[in-house]
């Protein structure tokens, strides 16, 4: 069994997944070990719906597709990415993606392909497995702790995937469209998209997923004092 730090640091987001299915008794272990994440006031903030159904998923992804393709740049409950971005984080986000394109052999000025790989995170990328984490709009109503809690949360849901040889993509990106999932899903009214995490059984052989990005030196992120 892995330690703790080899869990943390051998993860990587997977994007290719055999079409199988997370079973849901180690789906229930996964998230009854992240329900002990810590969380201010013990608010326990996180609401998930746990969707293995194929035609739900598709029609997610169909929905989100179609409001892309008609022009509409996100529909979402919050900012996830800055409005604004500025450097050393706008230059690691553009090497991210260059890294990305460049090991799948994808030009520039390919848009199509380009698009095609961005709408593979609405075709889950070919996984069977995504859940949906939410939380009160009263929680994130002039405040942020829920949001660093329902973070915390997302990392215990990937880590503890591993015990269960479970691989995993966090998606941001489904964050942007969060109004268009809580439409298809029919979600009560006090409820607002965070994000949402893929879970599956990677394709080992496929070439994506062994795209590792940069990580910063301690220097560049850590101050001892």
């Amino acid at each position: 069994m892995p330690s703790i730090i080899d869990a943390i640091t051998n993860r990587s987001s997977k994007r290719a997944y055999l079409p199988k299915a997370v079973e849901k008794d180690i789906q229930e272990k996964i998230l009854h070990a992240a329900g002990m994440t810590p969380s201010g006031a013990n608010m326990q903030p996180w609401k998930v719906y746990a969707i293995s159904d194929e035609k739900i998923l598709k029609d997610i992804g169909d929905a989100i597709i179609a409001t892309m393709n008609n022009g509409v740049e996100n529909d979402q409950f919050i900012q996830y990415y800055p409005v604004k971005w500025t450097n050393p984080y706008k230059k690691r986000r553009v090497e991210t993606g260059m890294g990305l394109y460049s090991l799948m052999n994808v030009d520039r000025k390919d848009t199509q392909t380009r698009t095609n790989m961005w709408h593979d995170n609405f075709r889950w990328f070919g996984a069977k497995t995504v859940f949906f984490v939410f939380t009160d709009v009263a929680n994130i109503d002039g405040a942020q702790g829920a949001l660093i809690d329902c973070g915390a949360y997302m990392q215990s849901i990937m880590l503890a995937a591993q015990e269960f040889g479970i691989d995993s993509c966090p998606q941001g990106s489904t964050t942007e469209f969060g109004k268009v999932v809580a439409k298809v899903l029919d979600t009560p009214d006090n409820l607002a998209l965070l994000y949402s995490v893929v879970l599956g059984y990677a394709d080992n052989d496929a070439k994506i997923n062994t795209y590792q990005p940069k990580r910063v030196s301690l220097e560049e992120s850590i101050v001892f004092i």
